[in-house]
């Protein structure tokens, strides 16, 4: 998968972006802020993306999260703080709540390639991964 990391805490992507490169997946790039997110969602359509909801221009890791969903790429937050997600989680397959283990992560990740590629019957969310509650409607076969 091409992924997006959006992230303003750099050491946080860095490691973000080892793991997932370590899973063999390609980081298309990082942003920072919302604007350089957009911007990068535009130009680079990535198959998925990480995103924080707290970035340098505020909260605004939700707008990215709803621009996302708006263009159908599949998302999960990765926040320190879960609360702030809205009820319909604006679109995200999930969330995964920091600070995450190497361990959790990676299982969150394998779950996700695997949900990404169609294949949900069946399928079970690692406890490192909080689900949407439109996601798991749609794992009903």
């Amino acid at each position: 998968m091409r992924i997006l990391i959006v992230e303003d805490e750099m050491l946080l992507a860095m490691e973000l972006e080892s793991e997932v490169e370590a899973a063999g997946h390609e980081v298309v790039d990082v942003a920072g802020d919302s604007r350089e997110a957009i911007r990068l969602i535009d130009a680079e359509s990535p198959d998925f993306a990480f995103v924080d909801i707290q970035l340098i221009d505020g909260p605004t890791g939700i707008a990215v999260g709803r621009h996302l969903a708006g263009r159908g790429i599949p998302y999960v937050f990765v926040s320190g703080n879960l609360k702030r997600i809205p009820e319909d989680f604006a679109g995200a397959l999930g969330a995964i709540e920091k600070p995450y283990t190497v361990n959790g992560l990676q299982n969150a990740l394998s779950f996700i390639e695997t949900y990404v590629a169609g294949e949900k019957a069946g399928l079970m969310p690692p406890p490192s991964l909080v689900i949407s509650p439109s996601a798991l409607a749609d794992k009903t076969p």
